[in-house]
């Protein structure tokens, strides 16, 4: 595993260079956020992480295989980075940030996934699914958006969680 880089990989260059012939600028691997992101918008409050599908577990995808020798090793390595990145995400998203999640898979089409990439980077306000809780992130919206369990507001100088009123 030491020769798994965690930089600078194929998918990462590829997407990189997508975002640039897309007209996006960016930075690289900001140490003083959640996760060190892979690709960080700041003009667009937006980060992506571009996970490989086998580390990162993508459900339904047949690259994240789990190896048949040493299960008992692979089970909880794979376990603690799919908590590190949900974990990393929420804080991420709790910050004001619009995580995106690119996986290795989705490279095969460039063209869905340039769509896919500028529709998610320039919406403003994006519905976002967290285990148990959904989130709505409305910068531009003063509307208080009521969900299931936990909303958001804009009071002007960002946003602010609060209790959401149960119908």
């Amino acid at each position: 595993m030491r020769r798994v880089p965690s930089v600078n990989t194929i998918p990462e260059i590829k997407v990189r260079s997508l975002l640039h012939a897309l007209g996006f600028r960016f930075r690289l691997h900001r140490k003083d956020l959640p996760g060190k992101p892979d690709i960080v918008l700041s003009k667009h409050s937006a980060v992506i992480f571009v996970h490989g599908c086998f580390w990162h577990r993508h459900p339904g995808c047949l690259k994240a295989t789990t190896p048949a020798t040493n299960q008992n090793y692979w089970r909880p390595k794979f376990k603690r980075t799919v908590k590190r990145d949900l974990e990393n995400q929420r804080q991420l998203r709790t910050s004001g940030w619009n995580v995106i999640i690119v996986w290795e898979c989705e490279l095969r089409d460039l063209d869905i996934l340039a769509d896919r990439l500028q529709k998610e980077i320039l919406t403003p306000a994006v519905l976002y699914q967290q285990e148990t809780e959904c989130i709505r992130l409305a910068a531009e919206d003063p509307k208080i958006f009521r969900q299931k369990e936990a909303g958001w507001r804009n009071q002007g100088s960002g946003l602010e969680r609060r209790q959401c009123e149960r119908k």
